[in-house]
């Protein structure tokens, strides 16, 4: 039992705070680190005990301000393999592509990390902790309750406890739990984008040379696409993301189909030849990609994965999250001490996390299509599109870089393309309206809730 839970038995059933922030990943992690150096009092809490497993590695370029910002550049660069570009390969081409983030519009954001997840959440849980925040492991909040002047919280602890906050205002930065959105009916799937993943860790992969070693590679397959990413201690996270249909199809165990799955992309399977199977383990994950009416409220803010998740292809999702916790300090701030002012910070608040996912979706929907494959196989720069692109992925989408117009011809080039190739196009529409379905859930064993 940890000194807080004591502390919280001995002073009454209800212990007071001004925030309480549900969920101790990067979402959770950044906004009590924040709110801390605001002077409120905050309590973190986690379900799980630091450092637990979670997938979503690959981190953005865009993101290696807030780090900087949170004074923990240096302990992330420590543990991360350094990251300068993307490779794409396509079993429909017979060469390979390499871009680099330093040739984006804003060359000033030229990489980011690869970094295992349980090392790096720990570092921003322990990081709110160093920032005044009060933080509590092992520990489910199981239901929130809210009245006009806050909310009243309740959680079970690991040894069965139950403990209860009086807030003032409440975070939900519980990932994919969901716990506002799923309390309160409140969250859907994305009719859009139904897709599943299976994935794993390998030891001996075979890795890009020298500056390129780190980059993270896309591989396309005849049912979605692979990711490869090489980690510092020597390990590959590799995953696929596929249509329900596909894994509907599934009749052998999970390890046996995850190989049999990378046998569909050959380059894949060559830089896999010898590797084995950390732990000797896979996990999959189905139907993932929702999100929620809302993202905030008079005395809440859903964060991150919290309010929406679409897809991994752009490892867009930890970006995301701490984008979201920077900005929503300042409306939490402006809730406690200037709450006339709170309902048009608000507003702003839920047009920038309606912005994040509205930017990636449009290239997360059109994946797998033929045009946009084609485009990213044969990377052009007029009007400075090739630049504006690779901004997006590397998250440079909220600050004043000018990639609008150039995203725009972008576009229109790939509406253009599509039209003149309209059978093939036609082809792919259909097939994807039929692979989107929902089948169900995915069959099997060592099920997780965290693709991303």
């Amino acid at each position: 039992m940890t000194s807080e839970t004591s502390a919280a038995r001995d002073s009454g059933p209800f212990h007071p705070c001004d925030v309480l922030i549900v969920g101790g990943g990067p979402a959770g992690s950044t906004m009590a680190t924040l709110l801390a150096r605001q002077g409120r009092d905050v309590l973190l809490v986690e379900k799980a005990h630091h450092p637990r497993f979670h997938i979503g590695e690959s981190l953005l370029p865009a993101g290696v301000p807030q780090l900087e910002a949170l004074g923990v550049r240096a302990q992330v660069e420590a543990i991360g393999m350094p990251k300068w570009g993307v490779e794409f390969c396509s079993p429909h081409h017979s060469h390979r592509t390499f871009v680099e983030f330093g040739d984006a519009w804003d060359k000033r954001l030229p990489m980011a990390w690869q970094v295992k997840r349980a090392d790096f959440d720990e570092i921003l849980f322990r990081n709110a902790a160093a920032a005044g925040a009060r933080t509590l492991e092992g520990c489910q909040v199981r239901r929130v309750t809210f009245d006009a002047q806050g909310a009243d919280v309740e959680a079970l602890l690991d040894d069965g406890a139950v403990q209860r906050w009086r807030a003032r205002f409440v975070i939900d930065a519980s990932g994919r739990d969901t716990l506002l959105a799923t309390q309160n009916h409140w969250k859907h799937k994305n009719r859009r984008h139904n897709s599943a993943a299976l994935f794993a860790h390998f030891r001996g992969a075979q890795r890009l040379a020298g500056k390129q070693e780190g980059n993270i590679s896309i591989f396309w397959f005849t049912h979605g696409w692979f990711w490869f990413i090489p980690l510092a201690d020597g390990s590959t996270s590799v995953g696929a993301v596929c249509w329900p249909e596909y894994l509907k199809q599934r009749d052998k165990p999970l390890k046996e189909f995850f190989a049999d799955t990378i046998a569909l992309a050959p380059e894949l399977a060559r830089r896999l030849d010898g590797a084995v199977l950390v732990d000797d383990h896979v996990w999959a994950t189905g139907n993932y990609s929702y999100s929620a009416d809302r993202c905030a409220g008079d005395r809440f803010l859903l964060l991150g994965d919290a309010y929406a998740f679409i897809d991994p292809v752009f490892s867009s999702g930890v970006f995301l999250a701490m984008q979201s916790a920077f900005d929503g300090a300042e409306v939490v701030a402006k809730a406690l001490d200037a709450p006339d002012t709170y309902p048009a910070a608000r507003r702003r608040f839920e047009r920038r996390m309606r912005h994040g996912p509205r930017q990636f979706s449009w290239f997360i929907h059109r994946m797998t299509n033929p045009m946009l494959r084609e485009l990213f196989m044969h990377p052009r720069n007029p009007l400075r599109m090739q630049e504006a692109v690779l901004s997006l992925l590397a998250g440079d989408i909220y600050r004043r870089t000018p990639i609008w117009a150039s995203l725009a011809a972008f576009k229109g080039v790939y509406y253009l393309g599509s039209l003149f190739s309209l059978p093939r196009t036609l082809r792919a529409w259909r097939a994807r309206r039929h692979l989107i379905r929902d089948v169900g859930g995915v069959r099997g064993e060592n099920v997780t809730a965290h693709p991303r």
